[in-house]
């Protein structure tokens, strides 16, 4: 038993009998359980219960132990003045201070299934790849599971959005391409990539993007490439970036991507290139906000590509034998589509447009599921997942709930121990 899952049995009502007493004997009939309080202070606020005829209205605290409430020093602390019952797993010891403020305490270990300790403690020390894998039953899944978690994902990240909106004076379009710097940095360089991109006042991206030699220029060294060319195009390269330096007054600061343990078309070089022709692209914001499904912005990236230097390059100074144009991959952007763009339309229209959600989740369910090792380790448990919405969502899913076990937060979790409970 632990305080957290006490909480979740109370707040969720998962008790073999409401038939409580206070360790005294005198009945208590629960009203109201209260509001689980997930901040400092006592449990459950707002609560209202009954206790010898006389309705009390107030905060509950839990504890596995009753001696609990003395080893968290709630005594005199003055956030616990309006306690009107203390609910414990295991009554240990008799709390002076409760008995002289005529506090009740209720004892509910008689009142919880042992069943569910049990299934609970297999969820939580087991070795699977989701803790219920044993029992996992994929048409147990709630409904609307999916939808549900997408909206959960898209909310954080519109939050992590509007902070840079404050901080880049609700900046849109430059949001945008620190958000597309980030995506085409993949896991590896996202990080350095995003640097790169913020590092860069967005006014100057706008000033020099018709120009694709200056645009890969800056990027290119700002990522410490240039300081020994080896070749003419990495001289001319130079030139340029030298000559923004000093007309924009560029930071000497310097971020240096990864090319370690990546295949050769997702080398840094070749993606800042491609970004660097992304933003060659007139009226790009507009086209990304306006279209309407996943062909509107499939027509931004497919012709997007690495320059000419790039066609017999995947890194400066050393051609390759075979010259093949650049270009990005379906899958690589239903990647930018989903990271970089879904999240920021979503951010956009949610205070104007009542529809929005609706429309976000068609674009996930018009893109198919990626391929990936949690997705196929979902699969094996018998999950169907054909589209981006069903990948997404486990993904998300995964990370959040079943990586670090907080079954208690889960919907599947939930299920299990309250039919647990039930049987």
């Amino acid at each position: 038993m632990t305080e957290k899952l006490l909480q979740y049995l109370w707040n969720h009502k998962v008790f073999n009998n409401f038939d409580f007493k206070d360790i005294e004997g005198n009945p208590v009939e629960i009203l109201d359980f209260g509001q689980w309080n997930t901040n400092a202070g006592p449990d459950f606020l707002l609560a209202k219960v009954k206790i010898n005829g006389l309705i009390l209205a107030g905060n509950i605290e839990l504890h596995i132990k009753s001696s609990d409430w003395v080893f968290h020093h709630h005594s005199g602390d003055p956030n616990y003045e309006n306690i009107i019952l203390h609910v414990v797993f295991h009554h240990d010891m008799e709390i002076d201070d409760l008995k002289n403020n005529s506090i009740p305490t209720l004892e509910l270990k008689n009142h919880i299934d042992q069943q569910l300790l049990l299934q609970y403690e297999k969820l939580v020390n087991g070795n699977h790849f989701i803790p219920c894998e044993p029992t996992f039953d994929n048409n147990k899944l709630p409904v609307n599971f999916h939808e549900e978690n997408i909206i959960k994902k898209l909310d954080e990240k519109s939050v992590e959005l509007e902070k840079s909106l404050e901080k880049y004076k609700n900046n849109f379009e430059a949001v945008l391409f620190h958000n597309f710097a980030y995506s085409f940095g993949l896991k590896v360089n996202a990080f350095t990539f995003k640097q790169i991109a913020e590092s860069i006042d967005f006014s100057i991206i706008n000033k020099i993007r018709q120009n694709r030699t200056q645009l890969e220029a800056l990027l290119f060294g700002i990522s410490g490439w240039l300081d020994f060319p080896e070749d003419e195009p990495m001289k001319i390269w130079k030139r340029e970036f030298d000559f923004l330096t000093i007309k924009f007054k560029i930071s000497d600061l310097r971020f240096h991507p990864k090319f370690l343990r990546l295949r050769p078309h997702n080398f840094p070089t070749l993606r800042l290139s491609q970004l660097a022709d992304l933003y060659g692209q007139q009226h790009l914001f507009s086209k990304v906000i306006d279209a309407k499904n996943t062909d509107d912005l499939m027509k931004i990236f497919t012709k997007v590509k690495a320059s000419d230097y790039w066609k017999d390059h995947f890194n400066f100074g050393k051609p390759t034998q075979k010259s093949q144009e650049k270009l990005l991959s379906k899958d690589f952007i239903d990647l930018i589509i989903l990271n970089a763009i879904l999240p920021l339309k979503y951010t956009y229209h949610k205070y104007h447009r009542e529809d929005i959600t609706d429309k976000i989740m068609h674009f996930y369910r018009s893109i198919p599921a990626e391929k990936n090792s949690i997705v196929e380790s979902w699969k094996k448990l018998g999950l169907t997942v054909t589209t981006a919405l069903e990948s997404q969502s486990l993904i998300y899913h995964y990370s959040h709930a079943c990586k670090e076990k907080n079954c208690l937060n889960c919907s599947i979790g939930f299920k299990l121990l309250k039919e647990s409970s039930d049987a």
